[in-house]
């Protein structure tokens, strides 16, 4: 298992870092918000006078235009809180002065001050007097010591002349076990901020954490790793029907294990085994790296040659698409392949004359035809070219031909013509259909869950000359083939992989 992949790093960082922010967040909710806590914000700076140096002019009537000082008057609302988690008594302001708080209005001098206070908390008016410490003088007002329950505030109106708007406004003071701070939110509403700049913090970085790692769960690749990944050469050798899933499996294999060459050559399943045997008794130092493929058991022969049941395949009879015939009974395929039946009209097809297209002897597709459905050998070999009859006594004519593909090409494109194939690869085909035996449609889904008596199946066989080594080649890509990433694209080929709870059923 690769610990050091990306997703890996990312899950076990996301998850220290929830644990180390957890921790954070305890300390920071149980130290720092308990502390005693003053916070004050402008909620308002705004220009009342006609000629103030900087900001917008207001039009004036009334007082305002008429008293002295007023022609660069300026408005500031100033909420001083406590958004601490304690309450702040008359005590625990800091200074010796009779007043708690000092606001500075830095070149601007104080005219006037209104205070204000939420509705339910009138009793704090009674400490906002002269005798309290409440007064101004110059840029500078004071203001008492007023006790403030957790979320409790109080708003200043302050007049003010000369200066301009925004020049900075300070609160000065001290408060034991706790500061005095000014707030960032500048909204005028009356309700504290719900997060803090931490909790924020913690939150974002949190989220793009749990973020990037779905993103990389989603974009990997889920697909099990190679088990037991080996370098070397091997050669694949045997059915021609089974070659595409083989092919495809050994590209993936390939693509997965670095190092691993596996080279596909298929040329009939009992070709394949009888090169496998070869090879195996010219062998020197035990199993060579050459598998077989086979539709269909070995010979009773070749007893050093060691099974290992792949898939379940499913084949098919094939004619022209001019014999406009969708069922035989398996009786009238016999008679067929027996040469008694010679055109398709006695069949209640069209008037054309049946012609035979078969495989050579070595074909794994043939031996189950003859084994699963004709219960005996075809006919003799009638012709060459699948056209022309070159044995005039022979009741029908008859060709043999090299592979699966050829055998559909001919067929295809010779009016009246009969042959058989793996399934996938007739499906696929044009010019031709396949038939239904005995009102059995050849049907992959419906053989695996057990609802069709369709006699044209046998299951894959690839063989080894005796046992392989576990940690040889020949062993890991069978292994991968059966068990692995190959029995997605068994089941893409359409085929039934024999480790799967319905193919052990079907391949036992």
């Amino acid at each position: 298992m690769e610990w050091l992949s990306a997703e890996n790093v990312v899950a076990v960082g996301t998850a220290l870092l929830g644990i180390v922010a957890s921790g954070v967040m305890v300390w920071y909710e149980r130290r720092v918000p308990r502390r005693k806590r003053i916070g004050y914000r402008v909620q308002m700076d705004n220009p009342i006078g006609d000629d103030v140096r900087s900001g917008r002019a207001n039009r004036r009537l009334g007082l305002f235009d008429e008293v002295p000082g007023m022609s660069d008057a300026t408005l500031v609302l100033l909420r001083i809180e406590n958004d601490g988690s304690q309450s702040i008594a008359d005590n625990d302001y800091t200074g010796r002065e009779l007043h708690g708080l000092t606001a500075v209005f830095t070149d601007r001098t104080i005219r006037g001050v209104s205070v204000t206070q939420p509705v339910g908390t009138d009793h704090l008016m009674d400490h906002f007097t002269p005798a309290a410490g409440l007064g101004y003088d110059g840029n500078t007002l004071r203001i008492p010591r007023v006790p403030l329950n957790p979320r409790d505030h109080f708003k200043l109106l302050v007049l003010l002349s000369g200066g301009d708007v925004g020049c900075p406004i300070r609160l000065i003071g001290g408060i034991r076990d706790g500061e005095v701070h000014p707030n960032r939110s500048a909204t005028p509403d009356d309700k504290a901020p719900l997060f803090s700049r931490a909790s924020r913090l913690i939150t974002i970085m949190l989220t793009v954490c749990v973020v990037t790692l779905a993103a990389i769960v989603v974009l990997r690749d889920d697909s099990p790793p190679p088990i037991g990944c080996v370098r070397g050469t091997l050669t694949v050798t045997g059915s021609t029907a089974f070659a595409p899933v083989v092919e495809e499996v050994a590209k993936k294999y390939a693509r997965d294990c670095e190092g691993a060459q596996v080279t596909v050559d298929p040329h009939g399943s009992t070709a394949g085994v009888r090169e496998l045997e070869a090879t195996g008794l010219a062998a020197k130092n035990g199993s060579p790296a050459v598998v077989a493929l086979s539709d269909g058991p070995r010979p009773s022969d070749m007893p050093q040659l060691r099974e290992n049941r792949i898939a379940v395949s499913v084949f098919a009879i094939v004619v022209n698409n001019g014999v406009r015939v969708k069922n035989l009974s398996t009786a009238d395929v016999r008679r067929l392949y027996r040469g008694e039946i010679t055109n398709w009209k006695q069949l209640g097809g069209p008037d054309l004359a049946v012609h035979l297209v078969s495989r050579d002897a070595n074909s794994g597709t043939r031996q189950v035809f003859q084994r699963r459905v004709l219960k005996r050998g075809e006919i003799a070999n009638s012709s060459v070219d699948c056209v022309h009859k070159d044995d005039p006594t022979a009741p029908v004519i008859r060709c043999e031909l090299d592979s699966t593909d050829q055998v559909l090409t001919q067929v295809a494109e010779l009016p009246g013509a009969i042959g058989y194939s793996e399934l996938t690869l007739a499906s696929g085909a044009k010019g031709l259909h396949t038939l239904d035996l005995d009102g059995h449609p050849p049907s992959v889904d419906a053989i695996e869950h057990g609802t069709s008596d369709y006699p044209y199946r046998e299951i894959e066989y690839a063989y080894t000359y005796g046992q392989p080594p576990a940690d040889s080649l020949a062993s890991s890509f069978l292994t991968y083939l059966s068990r692995g990433n190959g029995q997605d694209v068994i089941r893409t080929h359409g085929h039934i992989p024999c480790w799967t709870p319905e193919g052990l059923k079907l391949c036992a």
